[in-house]
């Protein structure tokens, strides 16, 4: 059993003591600040979401208010520049860290920049003790580009799943759902999202197809569907469980992005719009920001870019879409 696949309900069990709406909000940040530090650095997107994972299990087993994000976002991306193969020195990663923090060019040898060295080296040691030197990653968007070699749809289509399987880390996904199912989740809802509003709903989307009645052979060895709607079911070969993990996935990405500022994000509307598939009910992840207590005053200038960064995995990156792919900050 994999230990690093958590119910829904270890939210609630972290060693933070903030409400689990607070600790989500501040994950999402963290990510942010990940992939704005990752991208500044030039690192590969591969290096990037292994950070990112490794960010997110970090809290599940040290608390937020004992080690503040930002500081735990350097020290993943750090230890990731060794693990990847993509090698930073501590220094530049310090320097480029300080400089997001406090909004300005920062000396390589100034004070801030050994401070942060310091501190860095000082969370990576718990980061370690986090992970238990299990550094082993696979992301969703691995996944993807085997269904994109396989499959050759719609550019749009691979343009915003990519996107969503981004911004699926701004979500604590990667903790409840093996990639597989975060790679099916992410292709059908840009699938329904560029198909449009008139299209066939996420619930046929992701049905379980039922076998014709003239053959003999048993529901798992049925012939793959000619729907293109289900391709990514189709080549995963998921079963009944599956496809409810894919469910609830897809529930809890919309329920992500209904949480943000739409009226300030137009592209957020695209998404927004697309009617949750049918799962069990839960308590909501997700909330808008004035419904979450206030979080502590933060560093100076800790803002977000509002945009995911441009990916390279695997020289096979399709471009940003631009309209429902981003995310609202």
């Amino acid at each position: 059993m994999n230990q690093w696949i958590f119910p829904l309900t270890a939210l609630h069990a972290t060693p933070s003591t903030w409400p689990m709406h607070k600790q989500l909000y501040d994950r999402a940040r963290g990510i942010e600040f990940l992939f704005r530090l990752g991208s500044s650095l030039v690192l590969p997107t591969s290096a990037i979401l292994t950070a990112a994972v490794w960010f997110h299990r970090f809290y599940m087993r040290f608390a937020m208010e004992d080690y503040h994000r930002q500081d735990v976002a350097a020290s993943c991306i750090f230890l990731a520049t060794k693990t990847e193969e993509c090698g930073r020195k501590l220094r530049d990663v310090a320097r480029i860290t300080q400089a997001k923090v406090l909004g300005r060019d920062i000396p390589p040898d100034s004070k801030e920049v050994e401070q942060c060295q310091a501190q860095i080296l000082l969370t990576e040691e718990a980061l370690l003790e986090a992970l238990c030197f299990d550094y082993v990653v696979e992301s969703p968007h691995s996944k993807l580009v085997d269904l994109f070699d396989a499959h050759d749809q719609d550019i749009l289509v691979q343009e915003c799943a990519w996107s969503f399987a981004h911004d699926s880390f701004r979500t604590t996904l990667c903790l409840h759902y093996p990639p597989q199912i975060i790679a099916a989740a992410c292709y059908v809802l840009a699938q329904r999202v560029i198909d449009g509003p008139n299209s066939i709903s996420l619930d046929a989307r992701i049905s379980s197809s039922a076998p014709r009645a003239s053959l003999p052979t048993p529901p798992t060895h049925k012939p793959p569907s000619p729907d293109v709607s289900r391709i990514a079911i189709d080549y995963f070969s998921f079963g009944e469980v599956e496809l409810v993990a894919v469910a609830e996935a897809l529930s809890i990405l919309l329920e992500f992005y209904r949480a943000q500022r739409v009226e300030d994000h137009e592209h957020l509307s695209y998404v927004v719009e697309v009617t949750p598939p049918t799962t069990p009910p839960r308590e909501a992840l997700y909330v808008p920001l004035s419904q979450i207590a206030a979080p502590p005053v933060p560093p100076p200038n800790d803002t977000v870019s509002g945009r995911t960064p441009a990916s390279s995995y695997g020289g096979r990156t399709p471009a940003n879409i631009q309209e429902p792919g981003q995310v609202a900050e």
